[in-house]
């Protein structure tokens, strides 16, 4: 995708294309609304099993390439960001994929280089890893909630771009997508949190003050596009307003960045078993069973 050449006159489109602000007049940040049809429950696990077949494929390349691949997902609050990533992983084989979910920095931490704890978590040779934030925590909820000082934040953007090239030249390829909620569909799911004993854990107070800084995070946003959408580097949107629609296309779009091959083993036969009638079973009364209550 080719660098923007006027960032304030362009958003992105679907599979990375450009759309511009007359296409959206209404618009002034990121969001764009699509009024569709959901999809039917049949059509979309279809189309997933479909794409995590792929996914299996893609992970079989990689594991046989050594390639090391880095997928980061950011995006405003109850985005959708979780549940993709979930959705992308719960087929893979769990050695060669690994999850990166930070929680706020240590006293320890916090006086070490600010990418230093992420590097930890990169990738070894044959293995992917995705990002559920990453180190953009310093352009969004830091920059927002004062949490790191102005010279900080600068630097950043300034640093950024490059340590993203460092890792590149390294080997390590970096994908990046921004899931892109509207106000509206936001504030319907942290109700439906709210309402959802299983989900509350999701809404903190982070995410409740979140809700009256939607023009700073907008902006925010904004900032760290026009410092890190980097031809060498860039930012894919997927519009997440409609959760299926956004794993569905994240994936299709994920598996086009990457030019793998079917590199599935052939089908393995089942030998048939050998009996033992020398091997004598302990009593049944000498083990303890979970109580059979459904």
């Amino acid at each position: 995708m080719a660098h923007k050449k006027d960032k304030s006159n362009e958003k992105k489109g679907k599979n990375g294309s450009k759309a511009k602000e007359q296409d959206y007049p209404e618009l002034n940040y990121e969001e764009v609304e699509y009024k569709k049809e959901k999809l039917s429950k049949d059509f979309y696990e279809e189309e997933l099993t479909k794409l995590q077949e792929e996914l299996i494929k893609l992970q079989e390349w990689i594991k046989f390439t050594k390639e090391k691949v880095v997928v980061i997902f950011e995006g405003r609050d109850a985005a959708g960001k979780g549940g993709a990533i979930k959705t992308i992983t719960e087929t893979l084989n769990p050695r060669f994929c690994r999850i990166v979910a930070l929680g706020v920095p240590t006293e320890r931490e916090k006086t070490q280089w600010y990418f230093q704890r992420y590097v930890a978590h990169l990738p070894a040779a044959g293995e992917m890893v995705f990002f559920d934030r990453s180190w953009y925590n310093r352009a969004g909820v830091e920059k927002v909630m004062g949490f790191c000082s102005n010279e900080e934040y600068i630097e950043f953007l300034r640093s950024c771009p490059e340590f993203e090239r460092m890792l590149i030249r390294s080997g390590v390829k970096i994908i990046k997508y921004w899931f892109s909620v509207s106000d509206k569909e936001q504030e319907k799911r942290f109700y439906d949190r709210l309402e959802d004993p299983r989900k509350r854990w999701k809404l903190s107070p982070m995410d409740v003050e979140s809700r009256n800084r939607w023009v700073e995070y907008s902006k925010a946003k904004d900032e760290m596009f026009a410092h890190t959408d980097t031809k060498q580097c860039p930012w894919y949107v997927v519009h997440a307003d409609d959760k299926k629609r956004a794993r569905l296309n994240c994936i299709h779009h994920l598996l086009s960045l990457i030019p793998y091959e079917d590199l599935t083993p052939p089908p393995i036969e089942l030998p048939a078993r050998k009996e033992d009638k020398s091997y004598v079973r302990p009593p049944i009364t000498d083990q303890t069973f979970v109580p059979d209550l459904y």
